[in-house]
């Protein structure tokens, strides 16, 4: 008789084909789940970065501006044998705040005069107050006052060029200005600032209640 051979145990063959197959499934299930959150985080991250551009855009602080909108110098004398320059001006400023969303406090708005290089005043630019705080998109007039005698050396080519300048009754007179500020946005103070600002002036010298030639308005340039 002959022998005969058991049938194949079909179960356990399917059992060990199906062993593969899950652990393929788990395998794929774990790298979906694992790009389904690389995907999401870097969504979260682009719109976190579309958020800040568009917050950045609004509210990002813009240079205030100065204008000297009026100069008058009624004294800039000056003698040789003493080496002393005496002189008296006054200026007029507006100041304007061109953002919409940001408040500007003025916390130190220092003025230095200059003539040839060399500073020969400083003085705090009047404001009401301490700290003064400009309103979103507006326009104040400030004004500084240089006056007295302070002594200055000038060698032989300033003191020449100190004459021609009086002959022509304009001088060049540089105002550096020195700022500490503050943004205000709603309730909240955005830190300080300390920009610098550059006027070159041609003032026209008043004798007599005359000039030369009116003073033309000067925009100052602000470097933050």
């Amino acid at each position: 008789m002959a022998d005969t051979q058991p049938p194949p145990n079909t179960a356990a063959a399917i059992d060990g084909a199906s062993v593969p197959s899950k652990e393929r499934l788990r395998t794929r299930c774990c790298f979906c789940l694992s790009k389904t959150l690389w995907i999401f985080l870097v969504l979260v991250i682009v719109l976190a970065m579309l958020v800040i551009l568009v917050l950045y855009i609004i509210i990002t602080p813009r240079s205030f501006r100065f204008h000297i909108t009026d100069a008058s110098l009624t004294q800039f004398d000056y003698t040789a044998n003493s080496t002393t320059l005496r002189y008296n001006l006054v200026l007029n400023i507006t100041a304007s705040n061109p953002n919409k969303k940001l408040k500007i406090y003025y916390d130190v708005v220092q003025a230095n005069a200059l003539y040839g290089g060399v500073r020969f005043s400083t003085t705090d630019v009047n404001m009401p107050w301490n700290s003064y705080l400009q309103d979103k998109k507006a326009t104040n007039l400030f004004s500084a006052v240089f006056s007295g005698q302070r002594v200055m050396v000038f060698d032989r080519n300033q003191v020449s060029e100190f004459h021609e300048d009086s002959k022509d009754g304009v001088f060049p007179i540089d105002i550096k200005i020195k700022f500490r500020i503050r943004f205000r946005l709603g309730d909240y103070q955005l830190g300080n600032s300390h920009p610098r600002g550059m006027c070159e002036l041609k003032v026209p010298l008043t004798s007599k209640g005359e000039t030369v030639a009116p003073f033309k308005a000067t925009k100052c340039r602000i470097d933050f």
